[in-house]
């Protein structure tokens, strides 16, 4: 059996971070590294190539080729693209690592960088129509804005000025559409952003991790399907975001309690961990004692923190990382990602001190500060 060539697409600083995670497990090899992709080979089919956490989606290679250019001419490459691909195999390989269902119709979403002298739609009608005339079954337009029929295959087109690429879906939907996703809010956590910021908090059994702002609770879910025996605690000021988490985390061990992230109800060192999407990037507001004193925020994370404990924070800019900075902790490691039109930065930072005996806790300090405790 040959290798089968799949694509893990992703946002934009997230390459990486998918890369790490498809090899960590041994689950294949990576080939290339691309513009929110990566491309691997896997000679082991199953359902692990879809349970990539930090991938927005996998994707089977159906065709490659040159990139046709900006004039409205070269969509006729697409549609030949679309005629070399060999449907019979990617059906069957579809099968093989975690697709279901017959094939009832075709949908194709494409991008592409660059200016170009077509739009979207027409690359997606160039494929698609072939596409669906080989397969024998309906072509759902999304020129219409509307869903597709359920049992359409999802196919992705890519013009990334060299390289024209075609990819079949495995699974149904997306995989960053998650099943627990029953309530979101304004400002929720993409979900693979998220993982990837749990999986850079290096989780251990027995640890406490914590999310101050939690809102859905998006991070500290992914954190419970990364690390069982890691205790999650999230607050909120929010009532209605500490039952958007408490719903989404169902029978999940994470305990959700609403707070003033300004005034925690946890003792000083309390949290091993902090992962937390603070509210600085406009789309939440801060409210309670964060309204008046933004600082109380970095206060409380000082005080509640672990010495040599880490936080992983989405921070909307480099002023951010400077105030952490300001308040004692280390950046260990800085990543800016782009997601829904802004380019926040992912940073992990560590807290100075050491662990005690126990490898837990006792209170940091706060170089050059006073008032370590916000309360």
């Amino acid at each position: 059996m040959t290798a089968a060539r799949l694509v893990a697409r992703c946002l934009r600083g997230l390459e990486q971070a998918v890369a790490a995670e498809i090899l960590q497990p041994g689950l294949s090899t990576v080939t290339r590294l691309g513009h929110r992709e990566v491309h691997f080979h896997t000679l082991r089919p199953g359902p692990r190539a879809v349970g990539l956490s930090t991938a927005d989606d996998v994707f089977l290679l159906a065709a490659q080729g040159a990139d046709i250019g900006t004039a409205k001419e070269g969509l006729s490459g697409l549609a030949e693209l679309a005629d070399e691909a060999d449907l019979d195999e990617l059906t069957r390989s579809r099968r093989r690592h975690g697709g279901s269902g017959p094939v009832t119709g075709v949908e194709v979403s494409a991008s592409f960088l660059g200016g170009r002298n077509f739009n979207r739609y027409d690359a997606e009608d160039a494929v698609g129509r072939v596409l669906a005339h080989r397969l024998g079954v309906g072509y759902h337009s999304r020129r219409t804005g509307l869903a597709p029929p359920a049992g359409h295959t999802g196919w992705r087109l890519t013009l990334d000025g060299v390289r024209a690429t075609l990819m079949l879906r495995i699974t149904d939907r997306p995989l960053h559409r998650r099943d627990y996703k029953r309530r979101s809010l304004a400002g929720t956590l993409h979900p693979p952003l998220a993982a990837a910021m749990a999986r850079m908090a290096d989780l251990r059994p027995g640890l406490t991790v914590l999310d101050p702002c939690c809102g859905a609770g998006t991070l500290l879910i992914e954190a419970a399907s990364q690390r069982p025996g890691v205790l999650l605690r999230g607050f909120d000021l929010s009532p209605d975001a500490v039952r958007a988490a408490r719903e989404n985390a169902g029978t999940l061990p994470v305990t959700v309690t609403r707070a003033d992230a300004g005034r925690l109800p946890l003792p000083d060192g309390g949290a091993d961990r902090v992962l937390c999407n603070p509210p600085w990037g406009g789309q939440v507001a801060a409210g309670g004692l964060l309204a008046s004193s933004p600082e109380r925020w970095w206060a409380e994370l000082r005080r509640v923190l672990a010495p040599a404990g880490t936080a992983v924070l989405l921070l909307p800019d480099a002023g951010d990382i400077a105030t952490g900075i300001r308040w004692g902790l280390v950046p260990t490691h800085v990543q800016r990602v782009r997601v829904s039109g802004a380019q926040p930065f992912v940073v992990r930072f560590t807290a100075p001190g050491r662990p005690d005996r126990t490898g837990r806790q006792g209170r940091p300090g706060h170089p050059g500060h006073p008032g370590g405790d916000a309360g």
